[in-house]
């Protein structure tokens, strides 16, 4: 899932982790985890998994917790104060456990549980992205989309949800606006003005319009009031950040250190940074020469900037919405007839446009947790920006092509089959965390696998959709590393994204920004990389192309840990990061 963050997503991407929480709290203190020798690893992990969802409901509720509906985590000192005793104290206990007395999964789950408790920590402490980073807040409870898009109760049931989730609005842009450190990035300062008034317009109009059918005339006006109030709150929030607008700085960079600190705390690759820009530079280059060979095939004599014109200039009919509708069955029916991968039970994605509140990003997906049943998932592309010129909002709208394989990373066999998996691993642990890394990077490995299957028989047009948006995520991949640990400035970003990538002016004018508030959209090729080798490797010694599926299938087993941690119980070696 594209993030959100991701960010699921996540990201984002819903796929991004949250602190969070499920099951009563009964004081302010972080619930206790409890001594190992209490009880067996199984009960711990139960443990864990309530104190964590208590600490953010959001999060719980993401998760298909319902019982947490409406509640937004603490984000006073004290309540951040709060989650990271929970985590160090967390990781202690569960490093106290005799890995001798362990099985081998749950060792392997031990050390997933310490990466993600260890991950958050990076951000909450050494980040300290909750008083650096205004999007950390987005990412981390504000969303209501949940009340609004899965109908996992009655209206009337979901709109209480929702009117309580408002309540909790202006307590909570309080504790934000005393959180956060000024002045803010330019960058963040937009992204926050931008996304709290869309939340504002949300909360009375596309919210409203949901609960349309709800007759209860007490519960309306407590809606009403309630998101009225919440409306006014978010506008607050926009308009103290428009005032210190002027005052905004160019100070997001992470730094060399903290950004390869990033890598190892959230994904366990210990990659010297510049061997890490040697890989994504050769990466771009291997896409570059493709890129090449398939415009002279598909426009002969044409730079590649106007091969990609071309190619993105063939709009969808009726529109990016209605085209990716028509995508979904066509993806579903080729993973099953080449055998790429199974796809277990029967649930299929909705498409539909994005909110006002998330146009971050042109397309992510909202998947249902693993404590839903039989709830939709939704597959969300955004329009352009209405306050762009008419040239950048047509440039905007993806090429057939283009929106081809950006339906192959959020569905099919991307994001939604990720999920389906993961909402099944063996481990519950596995199913609730899964990795920005891990999701990203198995959606976009996902895009150059279905082209190496035969998609669209070898068609140039196509393989430049696929090498654009592999394209796309290799400038990501060196913007990161760019904007954070080498000084780049987010217009040296931008126009390395028009002229190394070949994207459009709004898109590259996203994505520069992008970078400068999420330092690990890296993840997309990092994950790439990282799951090809580790193909290549299992498959090596068992049949290569013929053992593609059981790979996938195994890989996916594993719910959604640090890509180096599959890679050790795969291949039975030490975790590694190995490109």
């Amino acid at each position: 899932m594209t993030r959100t963050t991701t960010r699921l997503a996540a990201a984002a991407m819903v796929v991004a982790l949250g602190i969070a929480g499920c099951g009563p709290a009964s004081s302010g203190d972080a619930p206790a985890t409890g001594a190992p020798d209490d009880a067996g690893w199984t009960a711990f992990t139960t443990r864990f998994l309530d104190g964590y969802f208590a600490l953010d409901p959001s999060f719980a509720v993401y998760q298909g917790r319902h019982e947490y509906d409406g509640r937004l985590a603490d984000w006073s000192d004290a309540g951040l104060t709060a989650q990271v005793e929970y985590l160090t104290r967390a990781i202690g206990d569960a490093r106290a456990f005799d890995a001798a007395a362990l099985s081998d999964a749950q060792r392997f789950e031990r050390d997933y549980l310490v990466h993600v408790a260890e991950g958050q920590l990076f951000w909450l402490q050494d980040a300290d992205a909750p008083h650096t980073n205004l999007t950390w807040y987005f990412d981390n409870g504000l969303d209501p989309n949940v009340y609004i898009a899965r109908p996992y109760a009655d209206a009337a049931t979901r709109m209480r949800a929702f009117t309580a989730y408002a309540r909790a609005i202006p307590a909570a842009a309080a504790q934000i606006k005393a959180a956060l450190r000024l002045p803010l990035p330019l960058s963040h300062v937009d992204y926050g003005i931008a996304g709290f008034e869309g939340l504002a317009s949300y909360y009375t109009h596309e919210a409203r319009a949901a609960f349309e059918g709800v007759t209860d005339a007490a519960l309306r006006a407590e809606f009403d009031r309630a998101s009225h109030e919440a409306a006014s709150a978010m506008q607050g929030m926009a308009d103290w950040l428009r005032a210190e607008r002027p005052r905004a700085t160019q100070a997001f960079a992470l730094g060399a250190d903290r950004f390869a600190r990033m890598l190892q705390a959230t994904e366990a690759v210990d990659v010297p940074i510049d061997e890490l820009e040697r890989v994504g530079r050769a990466d771009l280059a291997r896409n570059q020469a493709a890129l090449a060979e398939a415009c002279a095939a598909y426009a002969p004599g044409a730079t590649l900037q106007a091969c990609m014109a071309t190619m993105a200039a063939a709009k969808p009919e009726g529109g990016p919405v209605a085209e990716a509708r028509r995508q979904l069955p066509v993806l579903r029916q080729f993973v099953a007839d080449h055998d790429l991968v199974s796809i277990p039970g029967t649930e299929e994605a909705q498409v539909e446009e994005a909110p006002p509140y998330n146009r971050q990003n042109t397309a992510y997906i909202d998947i249902p947790g693993p404590y839903e049943r039989g709830l939709p998932s939704v597959y969300y592309i955004a329009p352009p920006d209405p306050a762009w010129t008419a040239a950048e909002q047509a440039a905007y709208v993806p090429g057939v092509k283009d929106l081809l394989y950006t339906s192959v990373h959020e569905v099919w066999p991307g994001h939604f089959l990720n999920f389906l998996h993961a909402n099944r691993a063996r481990s519950m642990f596995g199913r609730v965390f899964v990795g920005y890394a891990f999701a990203e990077g198995w959606a976009h490995y996902a895009e150059e696998m279905m082209w190496d299957a035969g998609l669209d028989a070898g068609q140039p047009e196509s393989h430049i959709g696929q090498l654009m948006n592999a394209l796309l995520r290799d400038c990501r991949f060196l913007s990161a590393i760019g904007l954070h640990a080498r000084g780049m400035t987010d217009a040296e970003s931008k126009a390395l994204f028009l002229t190394e990538c070949y994207q459009d002016e709004g898109n590259a004018r996203q994505q520069s920004a992008r970078g400068t508030y999420d330092p690990a959209y890296l993840n997309y090729t990092l994950g790439k990389l990282l799951i090809r080798r580790l193909r290549d490797d299992w498959s090596a010694t068992r049949g290569g192309r013929q053992a593609w599926k059981a790979f996938h299938d195994a890989f996916l087993s594993y719910g959604g840990p640090p890509i180096p941690l599959v890679r050790g119980a795969m291949m039975g070696s030490a975790p590694a990061a190995v490109f």
